[in-house]
């Protein structure tokens, strides 16, 4: 079956950096759009940026110049590196891939960014 599992969260001053991974099997992941989101307590799931399976891209408007997706097809990995974090990036962000019938979802992985 279609796994997702994601890595890198943490604790973060503002001003630093995190970078998450997502690593997927189960699936052919080179040809299927990945994505991050992310959940704030008593706030909806969010787009945060996602990336095809030709490397087009694109962000959330909150998350543009700070924020910068990139996949590695021969490790099945999505990466989502981000700089320049804010209090407001704090939320549970969640690693998805857009299959031809659903879609799947990893378990999650906490960014705090608190001084």
């Amino acid at each position: 079956q279609v796994q997702l599992v994601e890595s890198g969260g943490g604790l973060v001053q503002p001003g630093g950096s995190l970078r998450l991974s997502c690593v997927t099997s189960g699936t052919l992941f080179s040809i299927y759009a990945m994505g991050w989101y992310r959940q704030a307590p008593g706030k909806q799931r969010e787009l945060v940026a996602r990336i095809t399976g030709g490397g087009r891209t694109n962000y959330a408007d909150s998350v543009k110049g700070r924020f910068t997706i990139s996949r590695d097809n021969a490790k099945n990995t999505v990466y989502l590196q981000m700089n320049s974090l804010k209090p407001e990036d704090t939320a549970v962000y969640y690693c998805n891939l857009e299959g031809q019938v659903r879609s799947y979802w990893g378990q999650g992985t906490q960014v705090t960014v608190s001084s």
